[in-house]
């Protein structure tokens, strides 16, 4: 799994004008190329009486799919500018769509590309981009005399609390950033005086906002 990479909070939609023409970005997050094929089709159907709806579309831990189309424009002034902004913004598991409705002036090519550009730098950054960097979960099992120790040094840490049961002993879960697992349990190993009983149970991808 990869460890941290960039994608769109979700779905997102944004339109601008330009030259009387209307461009609508629609934005989603996808995993496989069924789900982008799906999601451009959905557009085309909701957007049927419109001139064009193009596309791009960038997906897998190494960019493996990577397609984009321009749907009736000249070739390469739609869905490759439109799958260059993806690139650009290194945004992994993501599909735009394009929707131009004609506003009776030509743009020509130059003016395409940066419309269809435009509208997609926009979209994503209406919709919202994230950084997801994946974490090892831990539970740590402790008496309950340690319990207030060690989640306040636990509030003040890098390290964010998951939740925290309260059985017979205390377990508190806590993600650790991949690459922070030694330092983790160092840590939390000190703090409980060797007596916390420490072991790691799942992976997830956690997300932090990043400013467009």
């Amino acid at each position: 799994m990869i460890t941290s990479y960039f994608t769109v909070k979700g779905f997102g939609e944004h339109e601008i004008s330009i030259q009387r023409s209307r461009f609508i970005a629609y934005v989603n997050r996808v995993t496989t190329e069924e789900e982008a094929q799906a999601f451009i089709e959905k557009i085309k159907k909701e957007n049927w009486n419109a001139n064009h709806n193009c596309s791009a579309y960038m997906i897998g831990e190494n960019d493996q799919i990577q397609k984009a189309n321009d749907d009736g424009e000249p070739s390469g002034t739609a869905g490759v500018p439109m799958l260059e902004v993806l690139k650009q913004r290194q945004l992994k598991d993501t599909v735009v769509v394009v929707t131009r409705y004609f506003g009776g002036v030509k743009l020509g090519a130059g003016g395409l590309i940066r419309a269809y550009s435009t509208s997609t730098s926009e979209g994503l950054k209406a919709t919202g981009i994230v950084q997801r960097n994946l974490a090892q979960v831990y539970r740590t099992s402790i008496d309950y005399h340690f319990l207030g120790k060690v989640e306040n040094e636990l509030r003040s840490s890098p390290f964010l609390i998951k939740e925290i049961e309260y059985l017979d002993q205390v377990h508190v879960h806590t993600y650790v950033i991949v690459g922070e697992e030694n330092k983790f349990e160092e840590w939390m190993t000190n703090l409980t005086n060797g007596q916390g009983k420490i072991e790691k149970t799942s992976v997830k991808y956690l997300e932090e906002d990043i400013p467009y």
